[in-house]
């Protein structure tokens, strides 16, 4: 039995990164000898175990075979007779197929330290091709080591392609399509994830409102500002989201099983866009600016309302921006009023509710006579 750190620390530690997770491969094995040792068995698919002390995975080696579509249509072979080799020829890039044994000597059969030099995303073998996800994967790692001056090998870049054409990315299930999105906002320049996709053509299948090259070019801009910002997944999305009209922003959201909170910032965003255009243009009623504030729930939802002032600075030309000063000051002004001394002075029921939408309108009006300072 043969114990080997395989994978990302590998990786990290050779380009000098900070090693976060450690994960191992054990070869010569069986799932009786793991827990006669010790290890708790978690894997369903493919016996996966944790060590007894430090609770890393310890996964035995394995080989795969392909037999349908997508991500699922795999049957995996673990063995004791499994080579570290034949292990690492399943993983998608040299760059996370390289080893080192329980001496420390890194063990690289397919040149990843190679591409490390060199700057190089590029597939390990055909067996690539057989699952999907390794295309957004792909891309997430070049938006995570793009700083670095990593990018996609032409030859991994039309086996995308190639994919793509044969429909696999079709199969994706949207939740992992998700997963991979929501990781790939928070990479290091994460504008640089669609770029791959796009220019492999997944970003057609995946997101084809934000294909032409004007919603794409705001896109990228606006989620690099926000991204600069530390912006939350919320904001992120919404960001990305921005140059798309409602129906079409609402639709693609939803496709994506994004989680409400970023399906409602990304719709509030939309709305509001044309509306700071108008309101830099002082062609914005406060009658209207009060409907769009009752629309965003600012009242019961403040903190979505400040999700919403970070990203349309971000999402806007710089004419209109001057508008979300504005904004600010009429939504600060209109939170003053408190139902609670309208209540005191003997407003009840719908006069109540008259009354606040009065005082709301009259803060409004006055912030928006206001000069932007």
């Amino acid at each position: 039995m043969q114990t080997y750190l395989v994978g990302g620390a590998v990786r990290d530690e050779l380009l000098g990164l900070d090693v976060k997770d450690r994960d191992w491969v054990v070869v010569g094995a069986t799932p009786k000898e793991m827990l006669d040792r010790g290890f708790k068995q978690v894997g369903a698919d493919f016996p996966v175990f944790l060590h007894p002390e430090t609770r890393e995975e310890y996964a035995l080696a394995r080989t795969e075979r392909k037999h349908g579509h997508g991500y699922h249509g795999f049957s995996v072979y673990s063995a004791p007779d499994v080579t570290l080799e034949e292990d690492l020829i399943r993983r998608d890039l040299t760059i996370n197929a390289m080893a080192r044994d329980e001496q420390g000597e890194l063990v690289d059969p397919f040149h990843g330290q190679r591409d490390l030099v060199n700057r190089k995303l590029r597939h390990v073998s055909e067996a690539f091709t057989e699952d999907p996800l390794r295309i957004l994967r792909t891309a997430r790692f070049a938006a995570r080591f793009q700083p670095m001056g990593f990018e996609v090998c032409e030859e991994t870049m039309a086996l995308m392609r190639a994919m793509v054409a044969d429909g696999e990315v079709d199969h994706l299930v949207p939740e992992r399509v998700w997963q991979e999105i929501q990781r790939a906002l928070h990479e290091r320049e994460p504008g640089t994830f669609f770029e791959v996709l796009r220019d492999c053509k997944a970003l057609d299948v995946l997101a084809p409102e934000l294909v032409p090259e004007s919603p794409f070019s705001a896109a990228l801009a606006a989620l690099r500002c926000i991204h600069r910002q530390q912006g939350s997944t919320e904001e992120r999305l919404a960001a990305l989201m921005s140059p798309l009209p409602e129906d079409a922003c609402n639709a693609r959201t939803k496709a994506l099983k994004a989680p409400n909170d970023c399906q409602n910032l990304a719709r509030l965003t939309v709305v509001f866009i044309p509306a700071m255009k108008s309101l830099a243009s002082n062609q914005l009623t406060g009658e209207s600016l009060l409907a769009l504030l009752d629309a965003a729930d600012l009242w019961r939802r403040p903190e979505r309302f400040s999700a919403l002032i970070r990203v349309l600075p971000c999402s806007l030309p710089e004419t209109d921006r001057t508008a979300v000063t504005l904004l600010e000051r009429a939504a600060s002004a209109a939170s003053g009023v408190s139902p609670k001394t309208l209540m005191e002075h003997g407003f009840k029921g719908k006069a109540l509710g008259e009354a606040i939408h009065a005082e709301r309108l009259k803060r409004i009006n006055r912030a928006l006579s206001q000069t932007p300072s």
